[in-house]
């Protein structure tokens, strides 16, 4: 870094210091904590919202604002997944996995100290990393073509295979079926609708937000009825300890948090990949770098929490980067400040490293101090955070289900947002108590449009040659040997091809695989379907489809006719300690635990809480949302629990004054039109 660099740098640092400009990043830091902590909003909807107030401020003020929002939605985010198991964006997503087994067992407070270190360190790493090497990024970032773009997305494709840790085939399948979920919608090449089952909310596909907090948020709601416990069992709780604890592991693994921040950051600056998927690539990583892991992660690690949230926060510092660099968002959010930049005369490229580059160094130093103001207050009230997980269901479960409604309606605010919660909670739900990894489809639901694009721009553009070139070769190699070696390991575990083969067994069969053929028929019900599209249409999909085929049919013969590779107690007895095999691979994904519980009593329980929310959907649709969320509150409070009125009361007044002044005043969300209002209009 030279003189001018570092001059530019003071300059920017004594702008941000300016006691009114801090003043604002403070007010944008609690705007974006507030964001991330209510599930699906997060903090495109707020920058959004608030990008009009930042007409009148100066550049610095303005950016100040809005990057504190940003930089600290992801602070919030690991709030409702750690407490609830609830996403409070989709970059939170993987953080449940071991945040929310932490807070079952009374440790809430130490998963949330380490959220927020590892939160602030990796936010500080990123906008450390923008600094540094922002001047000398520019030239490798103009050698990012479509071909490389392209390989990054399958590379992340390949996480998949350790995304599903003990069932690679069941993981593979979940995968296919997110592909192919990924591809609804109107083709970008031919113009073809694919599966729209002609509703104009599936042209433009399915929204990430409501399917996110279908898979995750939904089942372990679920799991809380069913169970009728609070969410730290019969654990003592000590928020105060914890807390010191949680800071502690954060330093203790600070060699994670780097590399996890070096991720993030660096799949952060790379355009189309997301801030959706840096979080699993990240756990990915730590659970096949981290010693003992794989027998841990998934079952309250806390460095499942450190690998998620430092990638998480790192990734603003590096989105950053193509923003201010090329005039190339790196995510949704930067795109809308990508639009304060021309609202305020400036123009992303050379310019805003050369004439304006104090500015753009008051961006980093905004984004670092927000880390730090963010994690503070996060501190300062995570032990009444962490306190909630020893409240009983029936306070809890009412008041979150009707925020997830609201953010769910997010997506697209339309009427589809919520069927297609509802539908993915379902699946979800049946994925969980199956066991079938749930990581692996929403992965591939991110990535599965970019892949496709950016396959097609490069073998429109460079035919075969695509394929030689050295970042693509190397990254194509890595995703093979990422995709190929929980398959080799099953082979080793059987004793080679040969025993493996040789291992077949009369046929045992399970309800647990009619989940089998529920996915060959949907696929192939799709195939159908797309059989009669232009070649360019249903290129992809024939083959994502014959793929997802080929591996759940493998996978149903493999559980019917192959004996499984875990030798008997007394023979592993006999043959003295060795080394772990694959069947001992973690379950990558939370289980359901309901105890002693008969079958029956689950479904019944389940059953009843899906009917909770077909009955919100049905009082929405009749008299409104801001309507419906006190008589829920009310009925679900009275009747799962028979609450006091005097508990009963206020949380309805309260939950329904806050959705009215924040979601239906400030903002000013479309509603759709209720049956009341369309019988009064007649």
């Amino acid at each position: 870094m030279d003189v001018s660099m570092l001059d530019a740098a003071w300059q920017a640092l004594v702008v941000i210091a300016d006691p009114m400009r801090l003043l604002v990043l403070c007010c944008g830091v609690v705007l974006g904590l507030v964001f991330g902590i209510l599930p699906g909003i997060g903090g495109l909807a707020g920058t959004a919202l608030l990008l009009p107030f930042t007409f009148a401020m100066d550049p610095a003020t303005a950016f100040a604002f809005l990057l504190g929002l940003g930089a600290t939605t992801s602070t919030g985010d690991p709030i409702p997944a750690i407490m609830f198991g609830v996403p409070g964006g989709a970059g939170s997503a993987a953080t449940v996995l071991d945040g929310l087994p932490l807070a079952r067992r009374g440790e809430a407070g130490r998963a949330l100290s380490a959220a927020y270190m590892s939160s602030m360190l990796g936010g500080l790493f990123g906008a450390a990393l923008m600094g540094v090497s922002l001047p000398f990024l520019r030239p490798l970032l103009l050698q990012l073509g479509s071909p490389e773009l392209l390989a990054f997305s399958i590379f992340g494709i390949s996480m998949v295979a350790m995304l599903a840790g003990n069932a690679p085939l069941k993981g593979l399948a979940a995968a296919g079926l997110g592909l192919m979920i990924s591809m609804i919608g109107t083709d970008p090449q031919s113009g073809t609708l694919r599966w729209t089952l002609g509703t104009l909310y599936l042209w433009e596909g399915l929204p990430l937000v409501p399917v996110v907090l279908g898979l995750f948020a939904l089942p372990e709601l679920c799991d809380l009825l069913v169970t009728r416990t609070t969410i730290a069992t019969g654990s003592r709780f000590d928020a105060r300890s914890g807390m010191a604890q949680g800071a502690k592991d954060c330093f203790r693994h600070w060699w994670l948090v780097l590399r996890c921040s070096w991720i993030g950051a660096g799949f952060g600056a790379i355009p189309g990949i997301g801030g959706s998927v840096i979080d699993w690539l990240a756990y990915g990583h730590a659970l096949r770098t981290e010693k003992g892991a794989q027998e841990t992660f998934g079952r309250g690690d806390i460095r499942g929490v450190i690998a998620s949230e430092s990638s998480n926060n790192a990734k603003e510092g590096g989105a950053l980067v193509p923003t201010v660099a090329f005039g190339v968002p790196g995510s949704a959010t930067m795109a809308i400040l990508l639009g304060a930049f021309l609202i305020h005369g400036l123009v992303p490229g050379p310019e805003m490293l050369t004439t304006n580059l104090s500015l753009t160094y008051s961006m980093v130093w905004s984004i670092a101090i927000a880390n730090v103001l963010g994690a503070g207050l996060c501190y300062a009230f995570s032990g009444q955070f962490a306190k909630l997980a020893t409240i009983r269901y029936t306070l809890i479960l009412p008041s979150v289900l009707a925020i997830i409604y609201v953010g769910a309606f997010e997506g697209t605010r339309s009427w589809g947002d919520l069927y297609t919660l509802l539908i993915f909670g379902v699946l979800g739900w049946a994925m969980k108590h199956l066991k079938w990894p749930r990581p692996p489809l929403v992965l591939a639901f991110v990535l599965g449009e970019t892949i496709e694009r950016y396959m097609f721009i490069s073998v429109e553009r460079y035919g075969t040659d695509w394929f030689t070139r050295p970042l693509v070769v190397i990254l194509l190699l890595l995703a093979l040997v990422g995709l190929l070696r929980p398959f080799v390991q099953d082979i080793r575990a059987h004793g080679g091809l040969g025993p493996m083969l040789g291992s077949l067994s009369r046929p045992r069969l399970r309800w647990s695989q009619l989940a089998f053929v529920a996915l060959l028929g949907v696929v192939a019900l799709m195939l159908s379907q797309a059989w009669s599209w232009s070649f360019d249409a249903k290129a992809v999909p024939m083959i994502v489809g014959f793929f997802t085929i080929a591996i759940a049919a493998a996978a149903l013969f493999g559980q019917v006719f192959l004996r499984p590779a875990v030798r008997p107690a007394e023979a592993e007895a006999a043959a003295g300690p060795a080394r772990p095999k694959v069947s001992q691979r973690i379950h990558m994904d939370l289980e359901s635990e309901h105890g002693d519980l008969p079958r029956r009593l689950v479904f019944a329980r389940a059953g009843r809480f899906f009917g909770w929310l077909a009955g919100f959907m049905l009082s929405m649709a009749t008299i409104g949302i801001v309507a419906t969320v006190p008589i829920f509150v009310v009925a679900f409070m009275r009747v799962e629990g028979r609450e006091r009125w005097r508990l009963v009361l206020p949380q309805a007044a309260l939950l329904c004054a806050f959705v009215y002044f924040v979601f239906d005043r400030l903002l000013a969300i479309p509603w759709p039109p209720t049956l009341i209002g369309q019988w009064l209009q007649i």
